[in-house]
């Protein structure tokens, strides 16, 4: 090892758990405040850390983290026989050696230790003493490429300590991504980690902003100059937004304001270069990224949803990879659901019925409704009758109340979307992202019709049990609490719902 590393060993173990200070002792920059947050999430080694993805608006200064991230990883995460390995690459190759590589060769002139340990050349950046096994290597493939020649891009990356660094990857396939994965199967330390700004429905930001979310650490920078966070976690905005107004305005939101005013905040390209946000999933979609992620941030009073009934969607599953989810929400409030998986052999009637029966006396809830489609509730629900409970069987396959909707599926799907929409607060569960945003729909006959769950379970590579969960509390017109209670109570015995309210009337 060279003189000037060996001098610098207790600020390299003492480095390798903060980034921010490696940044600001080797470059002297002192990082933003979202930057900050980047940096403490890739030095954590956690499973639920390994993916980052940074979403980003136009300016924020997402390619010098990036490189940041590069330079702390090659300096920082090594051992005896062990060296960090590395892969670089851009939508383009000449997008990557316009942009990320050159912004590597920027931050090593600061700094006197990366000076002298490393060498960075046009296509590899690599230790003086270990330059076969220590390196960031650049990686590209031809304009012509198809999806599977850019995924082998990225082939032949292993070891204890791997790092992928991607960046502009709003349009950049799957298939890259997959080939990244591959990378963190058998490493010690491994991130992989992209950029860019949300300017495709296709590519793999937009897969770890929904379909992956679970997997995928988000962050998302903005430049909406109504978003009070924003210029504070973003000074370099300011500075971005002063140079592209000139010296006609002195207010560093102005540019950002006339550009929202002049085309409007629902603009493709205001969403993705100011607000940092996905354009419209679809024009056929039920929600976008941007709603859920909003309802999981949303906090709610007490009194806003407390005089409404107590809730709980329950979405039955038999055996295998699905799952049974209960699913609690009041009024405007959803709340943590209940996931549960069965053996193949089990009582699994008996264990759902009886942890539904477990959650209603937890929570004191008023409705239980069960999916009856294809049948799997039916003895949940038996055992829960015998018991003298009355549950609500839904049968998505039902032809809606609304003449609008094709079926009962879409109406109530469309009513959970809405709900969503205009105030629902979600929990936390990154997986409900891509189960809420997958579902597309389309007309048949004149009216609305979701696509089949089958479809968008081929998209997941899951079932959306959540968001089924979920959507089953809408299966009733919404009522103010103790009025099921109220109208129960009139009737001579069991309560009037004990039938099946949503088959096909005589």
């Amino acid at each position: 090892m060279s003189e000037a590393y060996a001098k610098m060993a207790d600020n390299i173990a003492r480095w390798r758990t903060s980034s921010p200070a490696f940044v600001y002792e080797n470059f002297g920059v002192e990082p933003d405040a979202w930057q900050r947050a980047a940096l403490v999430a890739f030095d954590d080694p956690s499973s639920s850390k390994q993916r980052i993805a940074l979403k980003a608006c136009v300016g924020p200064g997402k390619t010098a983290v990036e490189s940041w991230m590069g330079w702390k990883f090659l300096a920082c995460h090594a051992e005896r026989g062990e060296h960090p390995k590395g892969f670089a690459v851009g939508v383009t190759w000449d997008n990557l050696k316009d942009n990320l590589w050159p912004e590597f060769a920027k931050w090593q002139q600061r700094s006197p230790l990366l000076s002298t340990a490393f060498t960075w050349t046009k296509e590899r950046i690599f230790c003086n003493d270990h330059p076969e096994t220590w390196f960031i290597s650049a990686r590209s493939w031809p304009k012509t490429a198809s999806p599977e020649d850019q995924g082998k891009t990225l082939s032949g990356l292993h070891g204890r300590f791997v790092l992928v660094l991607v960046d502009e990857s709003g349009t950049i396939p799957m298939t890259v991504l997959r080939a990244a994965d591959q990378a963190l199967s058998m490493c010690v330390f491994g991130k992989v980690v992209q950029a860019g700004n949300p300017t495709s429905l296709e590519g793999m930001l937009y897969a770890a902003a929904t379909l992956l979310r679970h997997q995928w650490h988000v962050i998302r920078v903005t430049g909406d100059p109504d978003d009070p966070d924003a210029w504070v976690n973003s000074p370099r905005l300011t500075a971005l937004h002063k140079e592209l107004e000139g010296e006609s305005c002195g207010c560093p939101k102005c540019w950002a304001r006339q550009q929202i005013e002049t085309y409007g905040r629902e603009n493709p390209w205001v969403m993705s270069a100011i607000l940092g946000q996905f354009p419209p999933a679809s024009i056929n979609a039920l929600l976008g990224v941007e709603d859920v992620e909003a309802a999981m941030n949303r906090k709610l009073r007490a009194d806003v949803y407390d005089w409404a009934q107590k809730r709980l969607g329950v979405d039955v599953a038999r055996y295998g990879d699905d799952r049974t989810v209960i699913f609690p929400r009041q009024g405007l409030a959803a709340f943590r659901p209940i996931v549960m998986r069965h053996a193949r052999g089990s009582t699994v009637s008996v264990d759902i019925a009886n942890r539904v029966l477990g959650a209603k006396a937890m929570w004191n809830s008023e409705l239980e409704l069960f999916d009856a489609t294809g049948g799997w509730a039916a003895g949940a629900v038996d055992v829960m009758r015998a018991q003298g409970h009355s549950p609500i069987d839904v049968q998505f396959a039902a032809p809606a109340f609304d003449p609008r909707y094709y079926n009962r599926r879409s109406e109530i799907l469309f009513q959970a979307s809405e709900w969503v929409k205009k105030g629902g607060a979600l929990p936390k569960l990154p997986e409900l992202v891509g189960e809420m945003t997958a579902a597309t729909y389309t007309f048949q006959k004149g009216k609305l019709l979701v696509e089949p769950k089958e479809l968008v379970k081929k998209k997941l590579g899951r079932s959306p049990d959540l968001f089924d969960a979920l959507a089953l509390t809408f299966g009733m017109v919404e009522m103010p609490s103790q009025i099921q209670t109220m109208l129960a109570s009139r009737s001579a015995g069991k309560a009037a719902c004990d039938g099946d309210p949503y088959g096909e009337q005589g």
